[in-house]
């Protein structure tokens, strides 16, 4: 489960969190008003939602060469020690949140993604065995359920991620490194991290909370105790915490969640545009009618955007009455509608200034795109 990717001209490594591993165009503005804070209240939310959080370890069999292996956890019990390379099992650990209190937990799809067995640990340290109910790569998201008789367990409650400020005070609750869980503090460094080469929708929320190897798919909370981010990379020089790591907003991970456990899969909507984000010297040097939003550069023949009337040069403003600040906020949005969605889209035409709104049903997101279309 190792992935690196280079950040750009920093050249820092941007890890996923998960153990063994080291769409908006810029932070969305917000004013710094970071919640109150009594002396009792980080203790109090800590102590409540650290029994919602649970432990996964994972494994999956693997041919040829020696598997990938984590230092921390090179140990003669461990699996397949002392196997031939051939029958070696890779072994990996994360964490997970307890949604409902049946047993379904929501992780990140990078922790269970290939596994052969899931076992998730709860916070009396009973092991479970739980079985995959839905995988969702493109937002590394992913759902299970417990297997067996489960007692009733304490689920954690979605907040509106839409609402954190920027200064915010929020805990991250995980498993780093395989310690046991644990808490740590920091504040919502930026909201709306895009283009970062993660995954392929990216809304991330940004924190200096520590988040280390092992917090995959563990709670990003508030201080009222709801979960607003799902825990999932770091970007670090060192592989190790270095004050950034990002979550997957709780407004796009619960309801991708919520079609995964009703149909087991995500469908995604689909306008059929290629997009770009609109800038000053984009919108001067092409004449276009907006110097914010989304302008269409393609429009695929037969789309939903074609049967609706867009053209090349038409700068998507708003959808549904929703300001678009960028061609990665559109494309999230799509994405998360259903085909057969109409939506409202508000448009001003190249070299005009009148807006004026058109309505398109969305068709739905083919399972390999057409190339440059990357499935808007």
């Amino acid at each position: 489960m190792t992935r690196t990717r280079k950040l750009l001209a920093a050249l820092a490594v941007l890890g996923l969190a998960g153990t063994g591993a080291a769409l908006r165009s810029g932070p969305e503005a917000a004013h710094a008003a970071p919640s109150a804070i009594t002396d009792s209240s980080i203790p109090d939310v800590a102590e409540r939602v650290v029994e919602s959080v649970v432990n996964i370890s994972t494994s999956k069999a693997v041919r040829g060469g020696p598997a990938e292996s984590d230092p921390f956890f090179t140990d003669p019990d461990s699996p397949g020690f002392g196997t031939r390379p051939s029958q070696k099992r890779l072994a990996s650990m994360g964490s997970g949140v307890i949604v409902s209190s049946g047993g379904r937990i929501l992780t990140n799809a990078h922790v269970v993604n290939g596994a052969d067995d899931i076992k998730v640990t709860v916070h009396d340290g009973t092991d479970y065995e739980a079985k995959l109910v839905g995988i969702d790569p493109k937002a590394d998201l992913a759902v299970l359920q417990l297997k067996g008789k489960v007692p009733a367990l304490r689920p954690l409650s979605f907040g509106d991620s839409s609402q954190l400020r920027l200064g915010e005070v929020v805990l991250a609750v995980g498993n780093p490194f395989g310690v046991g869980k644990s808490v740590t503090m920091g504040i919502v460094s930026a909201k709306g991290r895009g283009n970062m080469g993660i995954e392929e929708y990216e809304d991330f929320i940004q924190t200096d909370a520590a988040i280390n190897q092992g917090n995959s798919g563990g709670a990003l909370v508030n201080l009222r105790g709801e979960l607003v981010g799902v825990n999932t990379a770091i970007a670090s020089r060192s592989g190790g915490y270095q004050g950034i790591g990002f979550a997957i907003p709780s407004n796009m991970a619960r309801p991708i969640m919520e079609m995964l456990v009703k149909d087991g899969k995500v469908v995604r909507g689909f306008l059929g545009v290629n997009i770009q984000t609109v800038t000053t010297e984009l919108a001067k040097e092409n004449n276009l009618g907006a110097s914010r939003g989304a302008v269409v550069a393609d429009v695929q023949p037969n789309s939903p955007a074609a049967k609706a009337g867009l053209v090349t040069g038409d700068v998507i403003t708003a959808l549904n009455g929703s300001e678009i600040r960028s061609g990665d906020v559109l494309r999230n949005t799509i994405a998360l509608l259903r085909p057969g969605t109409t939506v409202d889209l508000e448009v001003v035409g190249r070299g005009q200034a009148a807006r004026k709104v058109v309505k398109a049903r969305l068709g739905e997101l083919p399972e390999d795109p057409a190339p440059r279309m990357r499935g808007r």
